[in-house]
């Protein structure tokens, strides 16, 4: 309370009681008592004059409406923008990439006797080619 602890508080007490003695001490409590009431109704009669004033209900009821005016603007946008239609454009587009070709065959040649072998991949394409190569020798 006022930013004052408990031993404070009871110092406070401990001289009142001195000082004013216990005959005065009960009417001097209530006195207090009524000040504190009397402050806080001050208090509450002040904040809501200022509220009055300053038309702060007002002012809140339109920022809710701003902000319930943003949240509906917000949901149409998420749904013209439709996370399931992304995706299946992003599959599309990966789709649409040529695949690497998985019939491929990896051939050593030697240039020389002493050289290292030279590793040529072959695609089908290639493969196909050579075969039809080879039909054509053979006859």
């Amino acid at each position: 309370m006022f930013g004052m602890g408990f031993t404070e508080i009871l110092v406070i007490v401990v001289v009142a009681i001195l000082f004013l003695g216990p005959d005065k001490l009960p009417s001097t409590m209530v006195e207090i008592a009524k000040f504190f009431r009397s402050m806080k109704q001050t208090i509450a009669s002040v904040k809501e004059s200022v509220n009055e004033e300053l038309h702060i209900e007002d002012i809140k009821k339109e920022a809710m409406s701003y902000k319930q005016e943003l949240l509906e603007a917000q949901s149409k946008i998420e749904q013209k923008i439709n996370p399931v239609q992304i995706e299946q454009e992003i599959n599309s587009i990966v789709a649409d990439t040529p695949k690497p070709d998985t019939d491929t065959k990896i051939e050593a040649r030697y240039e020389d006797e002493d050289d290292e072998p030279t590793f040529v991949k072959k695609t089908t394409e290639y493969v196909k080619e050579e075969k039809e190569e080879e039909k054509g020798k053979d006859v």
